[in-house]
């Protein structure tokens, strides 16, 4: 299905909310697909070039991935300084994996996909993203479900320095629901490197969904000891999107910018187009608003334990839907 550059020939259209409604003009469709987990699409659209859909909902596009890709990948890349293993889960469009290979420093890089027929979908159509990345001599292409793979790794008693999960959004019954509990972040951090740093997307940062991602930073902070949203903002996306960041260690919220800066020139091959020592501060110094919508749902699970009636068990905080009630 194809039209002219200027007209699209269909709209796709995302709800963010019950009354709130965002689309992209899409001039032509360039493959499509059900795999056995979800329903994929690549489209070409008139403003953004390139972009993946899955299940509906709006991936990444070619003309703003960049803002989206590079603050997930050098955020806990440069605050670990020079990591040699990394793990990313999730990632189909080999994007992520592009901007890890750009640190000198890494040696191992592992891509765990659920989803193979999406992966070989994006190395087909879009090469924009992944630029070849999957040939490189580092990199090891694991087509399985994260936990299974997390589960298995474990026993091997072997660490990674940064672990990237770029996943979709935590809905309670997308298929990425069981990356979103406390079970999981406690296996992530078993496998965590002493100085290692944890990112996932988080979802967005809308105030009408402040409330999801309040509750999932403070699930992830049952399994870290630091933890803190980071700032993401992509155009295509219609919101701003919480990255979340988790160490067993704190770091500097307010880096100096040149030191970052040196990091990056002697660390990466560079190229890189949104993110320096001086983005960084704004990635890690979120808008008072969310800061505050943590601290109160934090607060309130505090405050729901001290009145529970005595040998009344503490709220369930395993599972993602027992957090979105």
């Amino acid at each position: 299905m194809s039209s002219s550059p200027s007209h699209p020939c269909l709209w796709f259209q995302e709800f963010h909310t019950p009354w709130d409604l965002y689309g992209h003009g899409v001039t032509q469709v360039l493959a499509q697909c059900q795999t056995p987990f979800q329903e994929a699409s690549i489209v070409e659209t008139g403003a953004y070039g390139k972009g993946l859909i899955l299940d509906g909902h709006w991936q990444s596009a070619v003309g703003d991935e960049f803002l989206y890709h590079q603050p997930l990948v050098h955020t806990p890349c440069v605050l670990q300084g020079s990591p040699r293993r990394v793990l990313i889960l999730g990632g189909g469009e080999g994007a992520t994996l592009r901007e890890v290979l750009r640190w000198r420093t890494v040696e191992t890089v592992v891509m765990v996909d659920i989803d193979g027929a999406v992966v070989e979908m994006c190395q087909t159509h879009l090469p924009e993203m992944h630029q070849q990345s999957w040939d490189d001599r580092r990199v090891q292409l694991v087509i399985a479900d994260a936990q299974d793979y997390l589960s298995e790794f474990s026993q091997n008693q072997q660490t990674w320095d940064v672990i990237i999960s770029d996943l979709t959004d935590p809905v309670v019954d997308g298929p990425a629901a069981p990356l979103f509990t406390q079970t999981h972040f406690q296996e992530i951090a078993q496998v965590l490197a002493p100085g290692g740093f944890y990112m996932m997307q988080g979802g967005s940062l809308n105030p009408p969904d402040l409330a999801t991602h309040a509750r999932v930073v403070n699930t992830v902070a049952t399994a870290f000891a630091a933890v803190q949203t980071c700032f993401c903002y992509a155009p295509t996306y219609g919101v701003a999107l919480g990255l979340i960041l988790a160490s067993q260690s704190p770091w500097n919220t307010s880096p100096n910018a040149a030191t970052i800066d040196g990091i990056l020139a002697t660390q990466t091959t560079g190229g890189l187009r949104m993110f320096d020592g001086s983005s960084l501060l704004g990635i890690l110094n979120v808008p008072k608003h969310i800061r505050q919508a943590i601290e109160d749902d934090r607060l309130e699970k505090l405050e729901r334990a001290e009145n529970l009636d005595p040998g009344t068990e503490a709220p369930n905080q395993r599972e993602l839907p027992s957090l979105l009630r």
